[in-house]
């Protein structure tokens, strides 16, 4: 008994430093994470970041951390680490190929919300659909039609497709086609359109208005 005890202080003489200097890392890790995700948001906020993307970043870059964190900690500590390395390298694989649709969804939410080709208020078309930008979040956009129905629209889709911005301009062009008969004359149907176009109070001078003849229907 007397062998045993001498030989478990001797053990925990030996692990005592190893403890110490893995609180220290612990207590010292923590602090520093704390620092570099109220740093991040803090740059987020001022590079006018949306602040569901703040959140989600910064809860993602915390856990990340402490999971850093934690295998230092228990390497300090002498535990063998290539175990837990390989359960997280092949939990994240699992799960990076169960989420792969959501995960398209959030890089596109994240492409959006950082560059931002819409914002909320703007009228769009995109996906085959048309509407206004009622709200944009991580994984999906939803969209208010002119019938007033809502469209979710999934961010991946959204950001890997064509989208047509008809609120990004201050002007913009529209066109009317009237049908004239063949009997008609046409220098003097321009000439009375220009009349009518020069003469509206919401036409603009600049650009320049055109009358153009585009087709010969039957």
């Amino acid at each position: 008994m007397e062998k045993y005890i001498a030989d478990l202080k001797d053990s925990l003489l030996e692990y005592i430093p190893s403890v110490i200097v893995a609180i220290f890392i612990l207590v010292v890790g923590l602090f520093l994470i704390g620092i570099v995700i109220s740093s991040s948001k803090r740059i987020m906020a001022n590079k006018g970041v949306d602040l569901k993307l703040q959140k989600f970043l910064g809860n993602l870059g915390s856990w990340i951390l402490k999971i850093l964190l934690f295998i230092t900690v228990i390497s300090q500590l002498g535990i063998t680490t290539t175990s837990f390395a390989a359960i997280i390298a092949a939990g994240g694989l699992a799960i990076g190929l169960a989420l792969q649709g959501s995960l398209a969804n959030f890089t596109g939410g994240v492409l959006i919300i950082i560059f931002k080709p819409i914002k909320i208020g703007d009228f769009i078309e995109a996906q085959g659909q048309s509407g206004t930008v009622k709200e944009i979040e991580i994984f999906t956009t939803k969209l208010n039609t002119t019938d007033n129905k809502e469209i979710i629209i999934p961010n991946g889709a959204l950001s890997n497709g064509n989208i047509v911005n008809y609120s990004t301009k201050a002007t913009r062009r529209v066109d009317f086609t009237f049908g004239v008969g063949y009997a008609s004359d046409i220098k003097k149907t321009k000439e009375i359109l220009f009349g009518i176009l020069n003469s509206h109070p919401l036409v603009l001078k600049e650009p320049a208005i055109g009358v153009i003849l585009s087709e010969l229907g039957r």
